[in-house]
């Protein structure tokens, strides 16, 4: 009696191609999520009209975007990738754009939130099959 190891599932080419184009829109609402936060602090309270335009805009571009992205991936992982992106990349530009303090302690700890973000995305399992369709 021999045991035979059990065969990795199959997974279909339209499901990985879904798969990328979701994590492609997440990344992409990542982006939109800094620019709306960098935008939100140079409105100034939306009492500068150039950057209250510019973060209504991006408010809606990164809601909308996290949302389709969200069709495909768990909302648990692509809430906490879309926050960590934007969170690090406000900072970044943040200090970048407006010349806030950006020192070493908060560098490593930026460090860590990238790192979460992608040990999330190589963790894997971050599509629910009921929202793919099967």
């Amino acid at each position: 009696m021999s045991v035979q190891p059990e065969a990795a599932p199959v997974i279909a080419p339209e499901k990985t191609q879904t798969a990328r184009r979701a994590w492609g829109i997440l990344l992409f609402a990542g982006v939109c999520e800094i620019a709306f936060a960098v935008s939100a602090d140079g409105s100034r309270g939306f009492t500068n009209l150039p950057w209250s335009i510019a973060t209504v805009i991006t408010a809606a571009a990164t809601i909308f975007t996290l949302s389709l992205a969200l069709r495909t991936i768990d909302v648990g992982v692509g809430y906490a990738v879309w926050t960590g992106i934007g969170a690090s990349g406000a900072a970044i530009f943040g200090a970048i754009i407006f010349g806030e303090s950006l020192g070493p302690l908060r560098i490593l700890f930026l460090a860590v939130i990238i790192a979460g973000v992608i040990c999330l995305k190589l963790a894997g399992g971050s599509t629910d099959s009921a929202k793919t369709g099967d």
